[in-house]
């Protein structure tokens, strides 16, 4: 297991968007959640930031140029955008949105696929051993729950993909379930069209 520990400014260079949450103990959380992820993921071997700027968002899409980490800033912007939004016109005591919860939400719940993917003998991505036992949502809230995550931002993790489909999603996972969604589906369009 890489020895390598990342604080949550090298973590911010990942993910800008970290620094939206406005809780310090929460931004620290989470990315210290991405610092597990990061270095136990692929087979154990851990990735580099390099590496993880490279994988592709899904490897369920062809070869696109959406990148795993732009999918991850794509969609914490959009539920930004999303929750400005809806309490601009709504406003926010109609709908009320934890931004805190969904930020953290929105930067965790691909969290698992740092685990979820591998590499081949040849270095190319693919869905490894742990990958196949376990789907990301799983992993991302057992990480998340050893961090103390709090509750509500492990909701948006575990209810995020199809695993959510038999829950009620909170206000915060319905926001990031169809921004998480727009890109998935953008993605798809693009594989078929390559």
């Amino acid at each position: 297991m890489p020895s390598q520990q990342y604080t949550t400014q090298q973590i911010a260079q990942l993910f800008p968007e970290i620094n939206e949450i406005k809780n310090t103990t929460l931004r620290d959380q989470v990315a210290a959640v991405w610092n597990e992820s990061i270095t136990t993921g692929c087979g154990g071997r851990g990735w580099s930031f390099d590496e993880l700027r490279t994988v592709k968002f899904t490897l369920l899409a062809g070869d696109i140029d959406l990148t795993f980490v732009d999918h991850i800033r794509s969609c914490a912007q959009q539920c930004i955008a999303i929750a400005d939004i809806l309490q601009n016109i709504f406003g926010k005591s109609t709908i009320p949105i934890n931004r805190d919860y969904l930020i953290a939400g929105s930067l965790l719940a691909d969290v698992g696929k740092p685990l979820e993917y591998d590499k081949d003998p040849n270095g190319n991505i693919i869905k490894g051993h742990y990958g196949e036992m376990l789907r990301h949502p799983f992993s991302g809230v057992a990480m998340a729950y050893k961090h103390n995550i709090p509750e509500q931002v492990m909701h948006i993790i575990a209810t995020h993909s199809h695993e959510g489909d038999k829950v009620n999603r909170s206000i915060e996972s319905i926001i990031f379930h169809h921004a998480d969604f727009v890109d998935f589906d953008i993605a798809k369009f693009l594989g078929r069209s390559s």
